[in-house]
């Protein structure tokens, strides 16, 4: 069934405004994908924050005129599909990257990074990279390691000082003020 000038028009203009707010996009390509597939690689992409679609190459190209992500999709031939996020662009680069060495069907043509295109190569490498959580964990961990070494030194004093005065106590070293030596034992009897 062909589609009319006016659903093709609807298609590009909503196309238009999710690309509108992506920074970062995977375009991919497959053969022979199953349904059973395609819906793991959709539901991984979604896991990751991000939105997946197999878009008509023509209607791609005029879709992403005037976004960050449009020099990525000129010039395209054969099947086409897009994965785009405006979230963490290294989310959606590991869940797909795992998808495609899982499955060899399917695999990567371009993608973009906050507006700068960028090959299969650099794909791979920003899915090696740690995410945002990751990161912020590590940074939180850096800031906060110094305050804890701190508060270990200064606890140590009254730590040593109260094993000092409990040694002391057990070897009887302390008088009381009668010049008798302290009991070994509170509560003992005499």
């Amino acid at each position: 069934m062909a589609v009319t000038k006016q659903k093709k028009a609807e298609q590009i203009e909503k196309l238009n405004q999710d690309l509108q707010k992506a920074s970062s996009m995977i375009v991919g390509t497959f053969s022979k994908l199953t349904v059973s597939k395609d819906f793991e690689l959709r539901k991984t992409v979604r896991t990751a924050g991000g939105r997946y679609q197999v878009v008509k190459n023509t209607l791609a190209k005029r879709a992403s005129e005037g976004t960050q992500v449009g020099e990525a999709l000129k010039g395209l031939k054969g099947v086409t599909s897009i994965a785009y996020t405006s979230g963490d662009p290294v989310a959606l680069a590991k869940a797909l990257s795992k998808y495609v060495d899982d499955n060899p069907e399917f695999s990567f043509k371009s993608g973009v990074l906050e507006g700068r295109v960028i090959s299969m190569k650099e794909i791979k490498a920003l899915a090696t990279m740690p995410s945002k959580e990751e990161i912020y964990s590590k940074l939180l961990f850096l800031m906060n390691a110094p305050a804890q070494r701190l508060v270990t030194v200064m606890n140590a004093v009254g730590r040593d000082l109260a094993v000092v005065v409990s040694q002391g106590v057990e070897k009887k070293k302390f008088k009381d003020e009668g010049g008798a030596a302290a009991p070994a034992e509170a509560g003992s009897p005499a």
